[in-house]
């Protein structure tokens, strides 16, 4: 059974793979509104300084430990069999169990270009998936209208799951102002549509497996990356330990 972790002030369910799928796969079949947040170290240490972000976290449906870090945290807080639930490789096993439900997805974030070889490479990799829609919005802050016209069009594409591709705080924060208007269970998935699209070459699962996928990412985009990770990886260790020095293992209610 999942439970509710505070780490670093923020809320991590602890929780496997199968309970993961099988809770989102039975939201999925009824078509509720829910939110499934995916929590790195980038997500854990944004959010203790951006309140919207901290609030999106808390009231998620479920918050997986996406990062090797935020795992390894959860395992020395009370839970020693928690492993990483990767935001890239829940979509992709979660697409497995749709294209056999028949569940539809609909993909939103990401380049024009990215969405098509994305849901080509979907098809191709899943018989039978139905893909009932694929939205990339404006950079910019959607005004209240075409937030809305995005909602409706997704309800009516009877959609039970929405991977939302927009990057973190993007992501957790529209996902935020559709719960309840959205019809189908929302995943904030960051770079899986660049991953599984090809776009973006993802860390070999050596890497993955030793908690270095951030060094791959890092090396691919260093002009990009080095000032973010050099201050939330940081950031994410001195905070860690300074939880554990104090011996802080509370639930989070």
């Amino acid at each position: 059974m999942a439970r509710r972790v505070e780490l670093l002030g923020q809320a991590v369910d602890a929780l496997g793979w199968d309970e993961a799928l099988a809770r989102i796969g039975a939201w999925a079949k009824a078509r509720e509104s829910r939110r499934v947040c995916c929590a790195n170290v980038h997500v854990v240490v944004t959010a203790r300084s951006m309140p919207g972000l901290s609030e999106a976290l808390s009231g998620a449906d479920l918050v997986v430990p996406d990062g090797a870090p935020v795992a390894w945290m959860l395992r020395h807080l009370g839970e020693p069999r928690q492993g990483r639930i990767a935001g890239p490789d829940l979509m992709w096993r979660l697409c497995a169990e749709a294209a056999a439900a028949g569940i539809g997805i609909y993909l939103y974030g990401g380049a024009p270009a990215t969405l098509a070889r994305l849901s080509k490479r979907l098809r191709e990799a899943f018989s039978g998936i139905r893909i009932v829609g694929a939205e990339s919005p404006p950079f910019r802050e959607l005004d209240p209208a075409e937030e809305r016209a995005s909602r409706d069009r997704i309800n009516t594409a009877g959609a039970g799951l929405v991977f939302v591709g927009l990057g973190c705080p993007k992501q957790e924060l529209w996902m935020a102002r559709q719960e309840g208007l959205v019809g189908a269970v929302m995943l904030g998935v960051g770079a899986a549509f660049d991953f599984h699209a090809g776009t973006v070459r993802r860390a070999p699962p050596w890497m993955r497996r030793i908690g270095l996928e951030w060094l791959h990412r890092l090396l691919q985009d260093p002009r990009r990356l080095l000032r973010r990770y050099l201050g939330t990886n940081t950031r994410f260790l001195f905070l860690a330990l300074l939880q554990l020095r104090r011996g802080k293992r509370r639930p989070h209610r």
